[in-house]
This record gives structure tokens, sequence and C-alpha cells, in this order.
């Protein structure tokens, strides 16, 4: 031990795992053990013992009479590892392989089984096999992109993405990751830039392991625990992972320095809220300090707006959480006006009902135009572009609504909706778009009155054109320093609005981030829900077009299971069975998620689901979930979103109901119709990828076509 230098402990994503599955019992003696080592680990109380195993720098070190952690303990310098634990000869089991080393070209932490370096059986003789994969990659790039160079034999039998799955387990998440990159048609210089890998000294000290624990790749797998409070929230939640440690690609975007707006995309599972969530407390703990400065996150629903709340207070001081504020953006557009005098009720789709219906009265009988029309022409094109007179609407573009309009047709729509707004006046109503716009006018006017410093969008594919404008209005100076974070996926959208970020006035221009490492689903599932949208055009959110390439998950299990009964009844009769059995094998109901197309439905499955005997706990539109209740996890789809479950099951996948027939019927050309149904496709690919182990899918009668 080196005297007058601090003393380093941290813990290891393994170790959170492992504690995890100790008794509820035992876990009380791991905590004090846990601490004890954490306040002082050369302590003479602490009894290292040296175990047989492959590296001579692991010890156990004793809990109690039953259990053993197992500890890093290098010979140079003052750096402890907490890695394992477990009884006691599973704990010298799980050590016995294990070798740990700074990797010499990348300088991060890898922990290599060396048991498993050997190529699995019947994958041995290359020569009659064929070439591997990589075999036009040299060893010395292989080494450079972080695979250990005791797994070099390994990685030169791999021969197709299949048999690199097999080897996962074997990698470092980084070499996996690179080798994935590569099999995937990468060229080696593509990954290293798709990587981002840091800026490294020319010589790596493989002996300086607190260097190594700063390294982007070593923080995805070591925590530096920094006391006795933290210790305790970790040790509280040890599968909620996502608190502490993030990928290398994701910790850059959390603490990037940007010139101005950025945009984040990535597919379900990315860690995309997660992002926006560390990068919020990042900003209000490093970047806009002051007692004054103000952060705003906001997404498109309550709900979503709730559980982000929930999140930030697992991560949050108080003091930083303090000037936070986390509100849904009709919610503090709604406030904000009634601040500024605002008299009109802000309203939505179903109190606006009558108002359509007076107006459609005077639609002109020589068109023969439907009620559907209307509707969209109005959300589309005349609430999207601000028109507000006929001679507007007589110039304004139509692009992309499949039914052509000359000027004289258009002069006969607009009394429809010179109508309709006039019922809303009359009333004191106001769409969200109106009110939007005019909180927008109202910051124009008096200037900068708002305190944010930062303003962070989650689920901004949701967003239309008029929010982002506001938005921008928000923090008025243009490119201004890590004022605007957005992240988004156009693959789930399932609200009906499209955005180009550019022509809202927000600049994203070479700060644009992709994500692409899936950590919720497993790879079975996220290939089963990728191909719901395989060969459907997806928005980048700024008039591009995105892709999935490159998407992964690094887990695996079961593919999703598909079941079709021949009726309702007996359709619920499986479910309950199913969840019956999952409660026999030990597994939490609270952990499983039923959900449905419509409130209607998942309200016939309510009642079948209790009068089997069954305890349920509907997720509400606007409130957090609350993890401490009992019972199976009920939702819709539109509210499932932003959540995950271990196991998900989707109920009532019949035909009629997915797609939803009315959102196709609603829709008055095949472009609308077309569109109606890519969301109808991304509220069923939303809804499987909340699921971290097990997706089940079931109906009754005719089975939805997209499942075939």
């Amino acid at each position: 031990m080196q005297a007058g230098v601090e003393i380093k402990v941290a813990i290891s994503s393994d170790f959170l795992k492992a504690f995890s599955m100790v008794s509820h019992k035992q876990q009380s003696k791991v905590r004090e053990f846990v601490e004890k080592f954490r306040m002082n680990p050369s302590s003479a109380a602490i009894n290292y013992e040296k175990i047989h195993c492959k590296d001579p720098n692991l010890r156990s070190v004793r809990i109690d009479d039953t259990y053993r952690g197992i500890v890093l303990k290098p010979e140079v310098g003052n750096v402890f590892l907490l890695l394992w634990v477990d009884h006691h000869d599973k704990a010298y089991q799980w050590a016995e392989n294990k070798l740990f080393s700074i990797h010499p070209e990348t300088g991060s932490i890898q922990v290599v089984d060396v048991g498993k370096a050997v190529p699995p059986t019947g994958m041995e003789n290359t020569e009659e096999r064929g070439k591997s994969i990589f075999h036009d990659v040299k060893d010395k790039n292989l080494l450079q992109l972080g695979i250990p160079e005791a797994l070099l034999p390994l990685v030169r039998t791999i021969q197709s993405e299949e048999d690199l799955d097999k080897a996962e387990t074997s990698l470092p998440q980084e070499a996996f990751e690179a080798l994935f990159l590569l099999a995937a048609g990468y060229t080696y210089e593509d990954v290293v830039r798709e990587l981002e890998k840091p800026q490294l000294p020319e010589e790596i000290d493989t002996a300086d392991f607190a260097k190594a624990l700063e390294n982007p790749d070593t923080k995805r797998r070591f925590h530096v625990v920094e006391g006795a409070l933290e210790l305790a929230e970790i040790l509280n939640a040890p599968l909620e992972q996502w608190r502490v440690f993030l990928h290398p690609s994701q910790r850059k975007t959390v603490e990037m320095k940007a010139n101005g707006p950025v945009r984040i995309l990535g597919g379900a599972g990315t860690g995309k809220t997660v992002c926006a969530i560390h990068r919020a407390k990042y900003l209000a703990q490093n970047i806009f300090k002051a007692e004054n400065d103000r952060i705003l996150f906001t997404t498109f629903t309550r709900n979503l707006a709730a559980d982000i709340l929930e999140n930030l207070r697992k991560i949050c001081p108080v003091d930083i959480l303090k000037r936070i504020e986390v509100v849904n953006l009709d919610a503090w557009v709604s406030q904000f006006l009634k601040k500024n005098g605002y008299e009109f009720t802000i309203v939505f789709d179903e109190d606006v009902k009558e108002c359509w219906q007076n107006a459609l009265n005077v639609a002109s009988k020589n068109l023969d135009l439907p009620d559907a029309f209307y509707h969209d022409e109005w959300e589309q094109v005349i609430q999207a572009q601000a028109i507000s007179s006929a001679e507007e609407y007589g110039k304004v573009s139509r692009l992309g609504r499949g039914r052509k309009l000359n000027r004289i047709q258009r002069k006969e729509i607009w009394p429809v909706f010179e109508e309709y707004r006039a019922q809303l006046n009359s009333k004191g109503y106001k769409e969200a778009a109106d009110a939007i716009r005019d909180a927008r006018i109202i910051l124009q006017n008096k200037g900068a009155i708002l305190p944010y410093k930062a303003v962070l969008v989650d689920e901004a594919q949701d967003m239309g054109a008029e929010a982002f404008k506001l938005i921008r209005q928000m923090i008025p100076v243009a490119d201004a320093k890590n004022d605007i974070f957005i992240v988004g996926d156009g693959h789930q959208r399932i609200y009906r609005r499209k955005v180009v970020l550019g022509k809202c006035g927000i600049n994203i221009k070479g700060r644009s981030r992709k994500l692409k490492i899936n950590y919720r689903t497993t790879d079975e599932t996220r290939k089963w829900a990728v191909k719901l949208l395989e060969g459907r055009k997806i928005d980048d959110l700024d008039d591009g077009v995105d892709d999935q390439k490159g998407y992964k998950s690094l887990l695996h299990g079961e593919p999703p299971k598909i079941v079709n009964l021949p009726s309702f009844v007996e359709e619920v009769e499986f479910i309950a069975n199913y969840l019956k059995q999952l409660k026999s094998e030990g597994i939490p109901v609270n952990t499983v998620c039923l959900v449905c197309r419509t409130r209607n439905l998942l309200a016939q499955y309510e009642g079948a689901i209790k009068a089997a005997g069954l305890d349920t706990y509907l997720i509400k539109r606007s409130t957090a979930e609350d993890r401490s209740t009992s019972g199976l996890r009920l939702a819709t789809m539109h509210r499932v979103k932003g959540l995950e479950f271990d196991h998900i099951i989707i109920a009532g996948a019949n035909q009629g109901i997915i797609p939803l027939q009315q959102a196709l019927d609603d829709q008055d050309n095949a472009v609308a119709a077309e569109e109606s149904e890519l969301r109808e496709r991304a509220l069923l690919y939303v809804s499987a990828t909340r699921a971290k182990k097990s997706v089940l899918v079931t109906s009754s009668g005719a089975a939805s076509q997209f499942l075939s």
C-alpha cells in the first residue's frame, strides 16, 4: 500500500447482479461488509485469502460462514475492486478461470474467462470449415479494437454471425461490439470512427489500475463509490444499473460540450431517455450551476414526464433536482398561458367532436369529401402551417397529402375550417397547436423572461413543428452552448406529427449522435420487432432518412411466442395459466405487463384476469408506476411507451384490432392510410420492445395480419 495515496474502491456491474441474487436475509450482512470495505479495504478486520485461480491478484474475503466475496487486490497501487459475492464454493468457482488485466491498446480494465478462450466444440478446425469472417483483419487491428490477446485464437474461428453470437459471453462488451460492426460490413476504419475511441497515450501502463478506472470502457463495468449514501442507493436497486454504468457512447453524449442543439437517435432500448436523464443531471451539476439556473426536461405525455421525474429522483441530489423542471409540454404551455392572463381552455380530440360536427354541416356537397379529409387537412396543413385565411390556404403547399386540390376547390373547402374556428372561439376553446403558438408569440414579444439555460426533449418524434418552434424560443439565442438536447426515434412514432428541426430554427448540423446497442430486449425480440417496420421509410426528424444499420442487442433469449386460440375465453385461460407458471418459477407478477390496443379491450382482459383469481394493477396516464405494488401490470399500447418489464404479454392481437380497423378506415386517401398503418406497426414495435426477457403475443379467432 502506497502511503498518502487516496484509496479507490470500485464496484463492478457483475457484483451488483450477484448481490441481487443473494437472499434478503443475507443481503444485510453483505451490505455491512461492503460498507466496511469501502471505508477501509486495508483494514486488519478484512481477511484476504489467496485462492486457486488464474489471476494472482484475486482474493476471497469472508462475509459470514456461508458467503464469500471476490476482490481484485493488485500488488501495486491503492485500487480495490469488488467483483462477486456468492456461497463460498460457487464464489471460488466463479473466480477460478477469470483473468483481470488492463488492455495494452485501449487502457480499459477487462475480464477474460480463460476457460472460454478455446473455440467451442465443432469450431476447432478452421481449415475444414473455411475462412473466418475476420480473416482479412490483422491481429494488430483486432487488438487496437479491444480484443484481448488471449481471445485472438477464438476470434479466428468465427465463421458467421451465429458463431459470433455464441462467442459473445466470452468477449468483453467493447470487443464484441467491434466484431459485430466488422461482421455487419463496416471497415476497420469505420469501426474506429463509430466507436469514437478516446485519444490515449502511446504507451499504456498496464499496472496503473487507478488510471484505468477513468477509461470510458472501464466505466461501463466498474464504478468508483464516492460515499456511504451513494453506496446505499446503489445496493437498494442493484439491477437498475442504468443509474451507474453507461456505455462509452452514452457517456460521451451525456458529457459532450455542445455549441448548439444536439439530436440523439437510436432504436428501442438503446438508452436515449437514460442519456437525457443523465444529461440533465450533468448540466445542472457541472455547467449551469448558479442558484437561479433552471433546466427544463419536457416530453409529449404526462405519464412519461412522471416516469422521468421518478428516475431523476433516483440519481440526483435534492439540491440538483430542485433546479430541473420536469413537465410534459402541453402542461407547461397551459401553466405559462394562465400566468399571462390567457382566458381560453386548451382542448384535445374528445373535447371538439361537437365543434367538428357543426363545422362539417357547412361542407360543400359538390366536392363529396369524407369527414376524415377535413380532419387531416386541418391538422396536417392548416395547423401545421398556421394558415389563418382563405387566401393563404389557396397558396399553401400540400405536399404529401395524397389528394390534389385546385384553388377553386380550396375556396369551397375553406368555410368548414372557418366555421370550426368560430365554434372553438364561441366555447372559449383552443387546440394545443394554437396554444403552443400563442405561448411562442408571447415569448417573442416579451423577450428572455424564462430562467432556462437548457431544454431537454424526450420522445421528440411525437412532437410537432409548433412545439419545436416554441422550444427554440425558450432559449432564443441561436446556437447557445448546451442549450437544446433532443432524443427520439422515428421508428417509435405513434402519433401523427412529423417535424423538420431545421425548419423550426433548430440547427443540429454536426451535432447529431446515434445509439445502436440495445440493452433492454433480447436480440430475438429485437429482430422480431424490427421486421414489423422492414421496408418502411422512417425519417430522422430533420428531413433525412433513418435506418437501423448496426442496431443490435447484447442479450439473448427465446423468440417471441405467438399463440392463437379459438375463443376469447380460451385465450384468457391460456394467459392465466401462463402467469401461474411464471409465479411457480418464482417470477413476481409485478414484473409482467399485459398490453392491449385500446382501453375498452384492456378492461375486458382486466375483468377476466381478476375472475381467474389474479391481482392486477392498472398503469394510469398521469402517474408513474408504483413498482412496490403487487399485481399484473395492465397498460394500453400508448401508455406502455417509455416503460420496461421483464415479460410482456400483448393480448387481443386480433384482425381488426391490430391494426385497429377504425384507425385505417378514418383516412381519406391511400397516403394517409399507409401512414396510419405505419403508426399501428410502430405501436406493436414499441409494445414488444418494452420486454427485457420474453414476449408473448396472444389472439383469439382471426389473428392480426402483422403476425404473419
